[in-house]
């Protein structure tokens, strides 16, 4: 490979090229990388022949009927119908497991359909691929971003279908192309720029200037919030409404309810594979929404449960690790639940993780039932009773390759082993029937992977190997992140649990309705601090953001 600096291309011949796509896959790229690789000197086939059907608002362009999709033992879908319109928002709403992405993917050609019609901008497709699927004017965004880290912003957009003239990629080209889209959009991204040095809300931005660049009329969103603050969250609502009032029909798949009255048209509700209803957002209730997709009424969003305060069990003294915990000081008590509120890089799982060991600290005390207790790694934490459910449960909670039971047992191997190393099957499975059935985890077996489970029951699995150890004090960081109405519930249920039994219970969550409706108590931090500190029941959502844009206030809560 050579650069040409005069006019800005990269050479490359044909062999080298498909040996770097395959090098850039093996890196990490995530996603139906080859099924979207032409040889370089082809021509760009990806732009959308359907534009006429869809030009008017409100037409019809996605129109799917009596889908039906079984994977082994499992119907995924049920005879399900879906309908999209162009320059709208339509949110796909239901539990985990409901079926949502595996419509969504059969629609952007990532699995086929056993049976059903799909029609899209008024053609009958049986099956499509992925890059089918593009051609046709439809992009996804995955909730876990499918991203080239190493590589540019153009690079990535241009992914398999880079601008050449034989086998020279022309660089100038792509960038100026990837300049004006996400100018379109008033993104202020340099199209240069490695992806990898972005935030996570801009990365997101270069997957819908992305789909935008391969004339994408449909788009589809995962959970497109669910790691954004509040200001970069309307900054994606601005693109969505610049987008509907473009025609584009989009589809938007989340489980945070309070969002959608701010840029949801219509709601298609799912539940256990199948179609439930259709219809104006503005014609139906909150609660008769949430009662559609877990096909029961939840009286209570937020349960809260009374217990007595009891006794200190938990004290952190002058902690220091980071430019991100910087002298915190607070302590849990018996009989309530604290939340810890604050903006996207407050400092609080930095906080977590240096409580847990995971972070060195440079300075601090960790006291718990009245003795000071030394953690330099997780597993002293552990072992002293404080443990910690992460905030990526798939990434740094589980082995979702390893079955229900190896997750339950790997923490616990000096609990149900021998002197000489045999694991007791007996006591292995005492510890795994005692977790399902404690904390109502959902699985035919204990055999099934982890990787297979709900959100939620993948939360309880993480929780579960730790209570096999009599634990003092859980910590969650956001323990409802990406999961439905219904499994949030559940998890609130297991907290409230978790109190009444006197464990200790600290939980970041970045709703603030969330913290306000579960924490007994709420610590709010800013910029690495504690600014504040109030009860849960006196306190009101505007408090607790002053508390948490107060970047100069070192007020210490013990």
């Amino acid at each position: 490979m050579r650069r040409n600096h005069k006019k800005n291309v990269t050479v490359r011949n044909p062999c080298s090229y498909r040996k770097n796509i395959r090098n850039i896959a093996t890196k990490g790229c995530a996603g139906h990388i080859f099924a979207h690789i032409k040889r370089p000197g082809r021509p760009d086939q990806t732009r959308n022949q359907n534009w006429k059907v869809g030009e008017k608002m409100g037409e019809v362009i996605v129109s799917m009927k009596d889908i039906v999709k079984t994977f082994p033992g499992v119907k995924a879908l049920d005879h399900v119908n879906f309908e999209l319109r162009s320059g709208e928002v339509m949110a796909l709403l239901g539990e985990n497991g409901a079926g949502k992405s595996t419509l969504m993917k059969i629609l952007s050609g990532v699995y086929t359909k056993d049976s059903g019609t799909m029609t899209i901008f008024g053609t009958e497709y049986d099956n499509l691929t992925p890059k089918q699927a593009q051609a046709v004017g439809v992009a996804i965004i995955h909730q876990e971003l499918n991203m080239c880290r190493h590589l540019s912003v153009a690079e990535n957009m241009f992914l398999g279908r880079e601008k050449v003239n034989g086998i020279v990629l022309n660089d100038r080209e792509m960038e100026a192309e990837a300049a004006k889209i996400l100018g379109d959009l008033k993104i202020d991204i340099d199209p240069r720029q490695t992806v990898g040095d972005l935030p996570v809300s801009k990365q997101q931005m270069v997957e819908i200037a992305k789909a935008l660049s391969i004339h994408a009329k449909i788009l589809i969103m995962d959970e497109p919030t669910s790691s954004l603050t509040a200001k970069e969250i309307e900054e994606l609502f601005r693109i969505i409404r610049q987008l509907k009032a473009d025609g584009c029909g989009i589809v938007y798949i989340s489980h945070r309810l309070e969002e959608l009255k701010a840029i949801v048209d219509r709601v298609t509700i799912m539940r256990d594979g199948q179609y439930i209803t259709d219809g104006n957002f503005a014609d139906m209730t909150m609660e008769q929404i949430i009662a559609n997709m877990v096909g029961r009424e939840i009286k209570e969003q937020f349960p809260r449960v009374s217990c007595p305060k009891g006794k200190k069990i938990f004290e952190v003294k002058n902690l220091n690790a980071g430019h991100l915990v910087r002298d915190i000081n607070f302590s849990l008590y018996e009989g309530e639940i604290v939340g810890f509120a604050g903006l996207m890089g407050a400092g609080r799982t930095e906080t977590t993780r240096a409580i847990f060991g995971v972070d060195p600290k440079t300075s601090g005390e960790i006291w718990l039932d009245g003795k000071e207790v030394k953690i330099t790694c997780p597993m002293d934490a552990i072992k002293a009773g404080i443990v910690l459910a992460p905030e990526d449960r798939k990434k740094d909670g589980l082995c979702t390759k390893l079955s229900i039971r190896h997750n339950l047992a790997l923490p616990n191997l000096d609990l149900i082993c021998s002197k000489l190393g045999v694991i007791s099957s007996k006591k292995e499975d005492d510890l795994c029937e005692k977790a399902v059935k404690d904390l109502l985890i959902k699985t035919p077996t204990v055999e099934v992977n982890a990787g297979n489970l709900s959100g939620g029951n993948q939360q309880k699995v993480v929780v579960g190997k730790w209570l096999a150890r009599n634990s003092r004090v859980v910590i969650f960081d956001e323990p409802t992140r990406g999961i439905d109405v219904g499994a949030k519930v559940e998890i609130y249920n297991l907290m409230n649990q978790l109190k009444k039994q006197g464990i200790a219970v600290m939980f970041v969550s970045s709703e603030m309705p969330e913290v306000l409706g579960i924490a007994d108590r709420v610590i709010v931090m800013c910029d690495g601090k504690i600014t504040g500190e109030v009860m849960a029941k006196e306190t009101s959502q505007n408090e607790v953001l002053k508390f948490a844009t107060e970047f100069e206030k070192k007020q210490q809560v013990s």
